[in-house]
């Protein structure tokens, strides 16, 4: 089955999602809830014909402010140096103060998968 893209958006009492290629829409407090809500409303969308959607069905989209929010464990200063970007303009970015073209969004988004890679294929001394 084809990943089915779930556009995330924070609003003013938490977040909401929706599939642009199906009729879906939830709500939820923070991502977590999000994450579980979404997948059910997913569930019951597809209940007649049997397919059971996981979290490895989706593919979560957020902008980057909202990455940033929710992923506080990444440093931008890090990243911006990994990326040979700007830190300043990073900041910015983050910030929401400005918005990034798709060449600095994919050039950002790349630095953050190669960190999740990297993460992924780590692994400590027992």
């Amino acid at each position: 089955m084809k990943k089915i893209t779930i556009i995330i958006e924070k609003t003013e009492t938490g977040y909401s999602a929706y599939s642009m290629s199906y009729p879906v829409y939830t709500v939820g407090k923070n991502l977590d809830e999000l994450k579980l809500n979404i997948l059910q409303a997913l569930n019951l969308y597809f209940d007649d014909s049997q397919k059971k959607i996981t979290t490895d069905d989706l593919k979560i989209t957020l902008d980057l402010p909202q990455f940033f929010q929710f992923y506080k464990v990444i440093n931008a200063k890090a990243l911006s140096e990994r990326i040979g970007m700007n830190q300043s303009l990073l900041s910015q970015y983050i910030n929401g103060n400005k918005k990034p073209s798709p060449t600095q969004t994919q050039k950002i988004l790349k630095g953050v998968q190669q960190i999740g890679r990297e993460l992924s294929e780590i692994g400590f001394l027992l």
